[in-house]
């Protein structure tokens, strides 16, 4: 167990990052009786919902002294979720004034996560243009608390700062992650990471790949390819004698993964077609000190966010008591042993999808709180076998209003 938590016991808590997970662990927090600071380097609340036409002057964005754009949010960006679905558990996100559609814009969620904090007052706590620059244990022997070294931009005042604990929600999308590609060293075409992508006109009559199969590669492909001339996904899970013309473009195709690039500017597939391009959450060891919000993926990531805000909340204060070290770390072995006997390579630990419900419910009872609505799982199953089907029309065609109506009434029980 974790005898140095006295229950019921309030701590001094810094939260890194004010974007979704963020604010809600701010206000899981401060509701459990803890005081926070939270760092947020940007000007405002939203983290990766905040757009900018502004990318960074390495498109690969690999360069360590490159300055950074946040967001990797692109201007025709639509929710991949209802907005039923996605909202905080107990803030609905309902339409009201700004965009009405089910799956709104990036600007819609933006002005949610907004109100959100304005509603809950999380901006009297939060540090603006303050950068995190190093986080280290307070002490070489280790006593729990945190040594914080932050820098303010506009005032330029470094403070140095000791904490209890320290919860780290810095999102997933502001690093990219880059495929290895055999002769890329020498391939002379023009590459670029989607963190830096935001229009499609740049792209006018040009060939193009994307490596990717998940949303944003969805998204951009069909972007790109009403004004390129050929638009080529490549996926790794792509089974290697893949090659299907999308459905509704006479320009855009489906591959198995990139096999090689060649220095002619061609780029080979696993199917053995070439074709030539225009060149153009918590730290086992240090728990429950240490905490990460927001690491899994393919999930209803703003439930989720909250579940383990409440569960971190509850824990720091000593009113949730943490299995043995022993036995959270037979957990993990056991995770990973699952892992290896089903194939699957670590990289994807962290890869919920449905699994992401059970998590949920654990959490929740963990925290004495209702588990994940029925309507919400089902909502989030079948937009995803919609998405599949028809990935042109799912976000303005779906036939789960019985759904919709499930979650207005519970819905009803919020008023904000």
């Amino acid at each position: 167990m974790a005898p140095s938590l006295s229950p019921i016991r309030s701590h001094h808590v810094a939260v890194i990052g004010a974007g979704a997970a963020g604010l809600v662990a701010a206000r899981e927090l401060r509701r459990e009786g803890h005081s926070v600071v939270v760092f947020e380097r940007q000007k405002q609340v939203g983290g990766t919902w905040i757009y900018t036409d502004h990318v960074e002057p390495d498109p690969l964005s690999v360069d360590p002294t490159r300055p950074v754009v946040h967001s990797s949010v692109y201007a025709t960006l639509r929710t991949n979720l209802p907005r039923e679905c996605m909202g905080y558990r107990d803030f609905p996100f309902v339409a009201r004034s700004g965009d009405q559609r089910r799956f709104p814009s990036h600007g819609e969620v933006l002005a949610y996560l907004q109100e959100f904090a304005k509603e809950f007052a999380i901006e009297e706590v939060i540090r603006f243009e303050t950068a995190v620059e190093r986080v280290a244990p307070a002490t070489e022997g280790g006593n729990g608390k945190w040594r914080v070294e932050s820098t303010e931009k506009e005032k330029r005042v470094r403070r140095d700062e000791v904490y209890d604990a320290v919860v780290v929600c810095n999102g997933h999308y502001i690093e990219p992650r880059l495929a290895e590609i055999p002769g890329i060293s020498s391939w002379p075409g023009k590459e670029m990471h989607s963190h830096n992508y935001r229009i499609p006109e740049p792209f006018k009559d040009q060939v193009v790949v994307l490596i990717g199969n998940s949303a944003s590669a969805v998204d951009i492909s069909r972007d790109i390819a009403g004004h390129a001339k050929e638009v080529h996904v490549a996926g790794r899970s792509n089974p290697a004698d893949t090659f299907i013309k999308q459905p509704g473009y006479s320009n855009l195709w489906m591959h198995s993964m990139i096999e090689r690039v060649n220095k002619d500017g061609s780029v080979v597939f696993k199917t053995g077609k070439r074709f030539w391009l225009m060149l153009s959450c918590i730290a086992l060891e240090l728990a429950p000190w240490l905490s990460f919000i927001g690491i899994p993926w393919q999930v209803v990531p703003f439930p989720l966010f909250e579940l383990q805000s409440k569960w971190i909340a509850g824990v720091l204060s000593g009113r949730i008591m943490l299995p043995s070290k022993e036995d959270m770390m037979e957990d993990i072995k056991s995770l990973y042993a699952t892992l290896e006997a089903q194939g699957i390579q670590k990289r994807y630990t962290h890869r919920m999808g449905i699994a992401q419900f059970e998590y949920n419910d654990w959490l929740a009872t963990q925290c004495g709180c209702p588990g994940t609505e029925e309507w919400r799982k089902e909502m989030y199953l079948t937009t995803g076998v919609r998405k599949r089907a028809k990935p042109e029309t799912y976000r303005d065609e779906w036939e789960d209003h019985h759904l919709i109506s499930q979650a207005s009434q519970d819905f009803s029980l919020y008023t904000h």
